[in-house]
C-alpha cells in the first residue's frame, strides 16, 4: 500500500470487509503499514514507495452466504461465473489490490 494509507485501510478491511486490525510487533510498527485478521485469515498490508497494485495476483477469502454479505455491506463485487456451483466475486481496496470473495463449501450458487 502507499505511505500514509492506513487510515482507508483500517475503513476497507474492518468496516467493510470485517476483519480486526492487530498490533504489529513493535520492530515492525515504524515502517508503516497495517495487519487484520479474522479466524485462520491474516491480512498484512506493507507501505512500498512507489505502490503500484498487482494486476492479477490476489488472495481469495472464503466468505459465509457471499451474497448476503455483499448485498448488506454495499460492495461494488464484480461477480464471476465461471465455475459451476461455485459464488465467488472480486472487489478492491482503496489501493486497487484485488480481492477474491469466495462462498463456503455447499452455499447454494
Amino acid at each position: 500500500m502507499p505511505a500514509g494509507g492506513e487510515a482507508d485501510a483500517r475503513r476497507f478491511y474492518t468496516d467493510v470487509l470485517g476483519l480486526a486490525e492487530v498490533p504489529k510487533p513493535a520492530a515492525l510498527a515504524a515502517r508503516g503499514g497495517c495487519w487484520f485478521e479474522s479466524g485462520e485469515v491474516r491480512v498484512h498490508l506493507g507501505v512500498e514507495d512507489g505502490f503500484r497494485p498487482a494486476r492479477k495476483a490476489h488472495p481469495a477469502l472464503v466468505v459465509r452466504d457471499l451474497p448476503r454479505v455483499a448485498r448488506d455491506l454495499v460492495l461494488d463485487i464484480e461477480w464471476s461465473h465461471d465455475i459451476p456451483d461455485v459464488v465467488r466475486g472480486f472487489v478492491h481496496d482503496p489501493f486497487g489490490n484485488r480481492i477474491e470473495l469466495i462462498s463456503e463449501p455447499g452455499d447454494a450458487p
